[in-house]
């Protein structure tokens, strides 16, 4: 099968969206399929097409959030290039930017087109508004959201349950919804498949002392992942476990803010900011953890869970819809719904090791269940049921037309 994956978002950016899409083209190509990649390129003027690697990169802009980049018009002689590819089916991964141009491209050439929503807008909408007409920019978000799938995709796919819901309770969406987990190359965080040297040279540029508790939490530094509890949550524990550490990776707009929060606070020798770090370093900075650690309420699937478990680091989570099938308590983890009982979690954990050391077992083998081979089947699903509807309706709608202009005669 060819398949086309649009996006606005794949590496080197890192984020949920770029692994998620990354990680399928992958898993595609294993079962040896041949998949293309419509993305946005850094350079604002000059389009770049990696025929090796399949990759098309769009000219883009920066938006001002975060490293989001929106794709410029496109030229004669990017449609003649994805003509040649001779796609079986577009699957999008943005409701804007590239997602718009996958469906104007799906429609004009007559391909099937699918579609993954990954990301709550609606939890984001404060990045434009500033606070203000929150309401109402919800309800845009919702109508545009809508709009693109419900006018354009055949069927939607979505990460969990949470986002099943989102759609069919709220938005009362009536098509098709597949619930498929984003699935991940998991052996590469295994700690046997690391350089030992490198792990140990990133635990000395950390300062990681031999009895040191480490905790980390990996993503954006911004407002809706809730850091701030994670840093009250510290300021209590610290006071009970002196060896403990909280290290704080990834990049964001609250980043300046919230390190200067830590260097006025008590706690300030036991919360460190460690910066962005690359997709190939990833899996070393999750296996110098004890405790992975997230009070984000705003995931789909989210992603850092699976990849701390797949690194045998159980994960404390906020009880949100988007980890409670992931994490199950006392197993591979646990869930909490306020500070006092993360507090208690930690500190239990740190008292018993031999418990930890069972949890950080089962974290491994519950990773296991989002192998790149389950995620790949289970897309090749959709696009078979959608290729074949789209050829019967097309086949049907040909019929009609050919027996109303016999009619006419």
């Amino acid at each position: 099968m060819r398949v086309g994956l649009f996006t606005d978002s794949y590496p080197p950016f890192i984020n949920g969206v770029s692994t998620s899409v990354s990680m399928l083209k992958k898993a595609l190509e294993q079962k040896g399929h041949i998949v293309y990649v419509v993305t946005v390129g850094q350079n604002a003027l000059k389009y770049d097409y990696d025929e090796e690697n399949r990759i098309l990169r769009i000219p883009g802009v920066p938006i001002g959030i975060y490293d989001y980049r929106l794709s410029r018009i496109y030229p004669l002689k990017v449609i003649n290039q994805m003509k040649s590819w001779k796609l079986d089916i577009i699957h999008s991964h943005t409701e804007f930017g590239i997602g718009i141009f996958a469906r104007l491209f799906a429609k004009q050439e007559s391909i099937p087109l699918v579609h993954t929503y990954h990301t709550m807008y609606e939890d984001y909408t404060h990045y434009i508004t500033k606070g203000y007409f929150n309401k109402s920019s919800k309800k845009i978000v919702e109508y545009l959201t809508m709009f693109y799938c419900d006018k354009t995709a055949r069927e939607l796919i979505v990460p969990t349950e949470k986002t099943y819901r989102l759609f069919k309770e709220k938005y009362h969406y009536d098509k098709p919804i597949n619930i498929i987990p984003t699935g991940m190359d998991v052996t590469r965080f295994y700690k046997e498949n690391l350089d030992g040297k490198m792990l140990m040279n990133i635990r000395k540029q950390l300062k990681i002392k031999a009895l040191d508790f480490v905790i980390i939490f990996v993503g954006r530094i911004a407002e809706e992942k809730n850091i701030p509890f994670l840093f009250r949550v510290m300021e209590e524990v610290s006071k009970e476990v002196s060896n403990i550490k909280l290290y704080i990776i990834g990049d964001g707009p609250d980043k300046q803010k919230y390190e200067k929060t830590v260097s006025e606070s008590k706690f300030k020798d036991k919360v460190f900011f460690v910066g962005k770090v690359s997709f190939d370093e990833m899996p070393y900075y999750y296996n110098i953890a004890n405790l992975f650690v997230t009070a984000s309420t705003t995931e789909t699937q989210g992603l850092t869970v699976i990849e701390a478990m797949a690194s045998s680091v159980p994960v404390l989570a906020i009880d949100d819809e988007a980890f409670r099938s992931v994490v199950i308590n006392d197993l591979n983890g646990n869930l909490f719904t306020n500070e006092s009982e993360l507090k208690k979690l930690i500190v239990t954990l740190y008292q018993d090791r031999k418990k930890l050391e069972r949890m950080s077992t089962q974290a491994r083998i519950q990773a296991e269940h989002f192998s790149l081979a389950h995620f790949a089947e289970s897309a090749l699903d959709v696009y078979r049921r959608t290729i074949k509807e789209y050829k019967n309706r097309k086949t049907f709608t040909t019929a009609i037309l050919h027996l109303f202009k016999k009619g006419k005669r």
